[in-house]
């Protein structure tokens, strides 16, 4: 059920990012107002001050809300009236400015949703966790795919036990649009993605593998411990990997692995999973995510739905339902799931009510750092052709 006492009013979004050519600043403005309990009041929506005003009449921003930085517009609106001021920043920006911005925010005291992977590298992830653990905000990343009604129905089902112990994960993000070196072209979201001064250590790995890691993780409530990595760029002249595989030992003696490609032809965002228990195993594509397989030896093989009104739906997947079945859910609605499950807390804390920060339905803070890690520990292992290092992190316990 939606929290909204005691604000009794919309929340005031502030996008940094999402300027002219954006593709995902569109969706998280999109996403934060779907249910009707956020409004986009301000940005400063790019890096170049001009196009960042220019591109505010697109989303309906006035323009003396319309920013030509991310300091002006935190200096800007820390100094409004408490009932006019911004109640939390949406950072959708090129990987290498989260964590100037983000830091930033939490410091200012602004809640904060920031684009994965959460920052530029791992030292960057550990300091901002040590800030928002030291602050009174809410911060989520969006890992979206967290979001989808059958993601959050499988993960109760495991967490309860009705796959038995988890002994083995497959997971897969498999794109073929990097097929070519677009970027030579100057091609946006390519040019950015492939630039180890932008992008980060790992291309592809660091773009996608983190998602089939972080469903991994969230589906199933594994923690890890070691990893062994191959990566590869095929694509010559690309300087990071557009192809990889990584094992992954899990503290409970089980196996995973993950596997993500951006030069497969023809596949486009082909996220799946496929998750093995001593009582049953279950199959997830997000390319049809209102279907979930169950299978059990000697038992019929079951199709699981999106049906908020079906029986067989827990709590968790019915609460991310918002359509009767047949009509699909999708990227959209994923994306504002995660987005309302933390407006739930920011209203919870408004409330004076106690938040549990580690524990979230949202991926947070630990589970950017974990995906940082996971980026980081990946690209060593690789370098030293595939050696077994550990993946358990210390700031990154659940």
């Amino acid at each position: 059920m939606a929290i909204n006492a005691p604000l009794n009013r919309k929340l005031r979004m502030a996008l940094v990012g999402g300027g002219q050519g954006s593709f995902i600043g569109r969706v998280h403005s999109i996403a934060a107002c779907l249910d009707n309990r956020a409004e986009l009041v301000a940005g400063a929506l790019s890096s170049n001050s001009e196009r960042a005003k220019a591109s505010a009449a697109d989303y309906d921003i006035r323009p003396e809300r319309a920013y030509g930085s991310y300091q002006e517009l935190l200096a800007a609106e820390s100094q409004l009236p408490a009932d006019q001021r911004i109640d939390f920043v949406t950072i959708a920006t090129p990987n290498h400015t989260h964590f100037e911005i983000a830091l930033a925010a939490v410091k200012a005291g602004f809640h904060v949703l920031c684009d994965k992977p959460m920052t530029f590298d791992l030292q960057q992830a550990e300091q901002l966790g040590q800030a928002v653990n030291a602050s009174n905000v809410i911060f989520a990343v969006t890992h979206n795919y967290t979001g989808y009604p059958l993601v959050r129905q499988a993960r109760e089902m495991i967490l309860n036990g009705e796959l038995g112990e988890i002994q083995a994960t497959r997971a897969f993000y498999i794109q073929g649009w990097l097929r070519t070196r677009l970027e030579a072209s100057d091609q946006k979201q390519a040019a950015w993605r492939t630039d180890p001064q932008r992008s980060g250590a790992a291309g592809c790995f660091g773009d996608i593998a983190t998602h089939a890691y972080n469903l991994t993780r969230y589906m199933t409530g594994l923690l890890p411990d070691q990893i062994s990595c191959q990566l590869r760029t095929f694509e010559e002249g690309r300087l990071l990997d557009d192809y990889g595989t990584a094992m992954i030992k899990w503290n409970n003696g089980g196996l995973g692995t993950v596997t993500a490609s951006q030069i497969s032809h023809g596949r486009e965002n082909d996220l799946f999973i496929e998750i093995d228990g001593t009582k049953g195993s279950l199959v997830w594509r997000q390319e049809n995510p209102n279907e979930m397989i169950v299978r059990s030896n000697g038992q019929p093989h079951q199709i699981y739905t999106r049906d908020p009104n079906a029986p067989f739906m827990n709590e968790s997947g019915r609460a991310a339902c918002r359509l009767p079945s047949g009509h699909p859910e999708a990227f959209f609605e994923a994306f504002a799931n995660v987005y309302r499950a933390a407006f739930d807390d920011v209203c919870r804390l408004s409330a004076g009510e106690k938040v549990d920060r580690l524990n979230s339905t949202y991926p947070n803070v630990l589970d950017g750092i974990d995906g940082m890690h996971f980026i980081q520990q990946s690209v060593a292992s690789s370098q030293q052709n595939g050696a077994w290092l550990t993946l358990a992190h210390s700031q990154a316990r659940k």
